[in-house]
């Protein structure tokens, strides 16, 4: 069974302008990378979670802030890897200074001993869905069409 993560792609609308919230991952093999290198704030879970919950779970994790407002889902995509993603569509308004994610332990540099802890994100922001095509994993392009799809459907309007 291959792995799987839950996340959340949060938008607004800024001057009918659609904007989405992509986080760029924390550490150093992350430090210089920019472009495909953003994601939705996502994590794995385990089966006996709810995707939902999970997705609600990692984008406080990751950003601090809890979701209270409703989900839609949007599908599920495969990464490069193998992983799944059950990703959710949620309308906020985000303020990224506030960020504040969960830190990991990583042995930094290699094989030197040290451990020493990273933020699981670094970076918050807000992109039109044109700069988050260059910014986004390329495996989480889809998620960008789907929800294009979703606001001209009439849902999350």
């Amino acid at each position: 069974m291959p792995r799987r993560s839950a996340g959340v792609l949060a938008y607004k609308f800024d001057r009918s302008v659609l904007r989405v919230l992509l986080v760029h991952p924390g550490g150093p093999f992350w430090s210089n990378r920019d472009q495909g290198a953003w994601s939705i704030p996502k994590g794995e879970y385990n089966a006996d979670e709810a995707a939902e919950t999970a997705a609600r779970r990692e984008f406080e994790e990751e950003t601090g802030q809890a979701l209270t407002v409703p989900l839609t889902l949007l599908g599920e995509c495969r990464q490069k890897s193998g992983k799944l993603i059950v990703a959710f569509a949620a309308a906020i308004d985000f303020e990224t200074s506030r960020l504040h994610s969960n830190l990991f332990d990583l042995e930094w540099p290699p094989r030197s001993g040290r451990i020493q802890q990273f933020p699981e994100v670094d970076r918050a922001d807000w992109f039109t869905v044109t700069e988050a095509r260059e910014k986004i994993s390329i495996g989480q392009l889809p998620l960008l069409d789907w929800l294009e799809k979703m606001l001209m459907s009439g849902v999350g309007r």
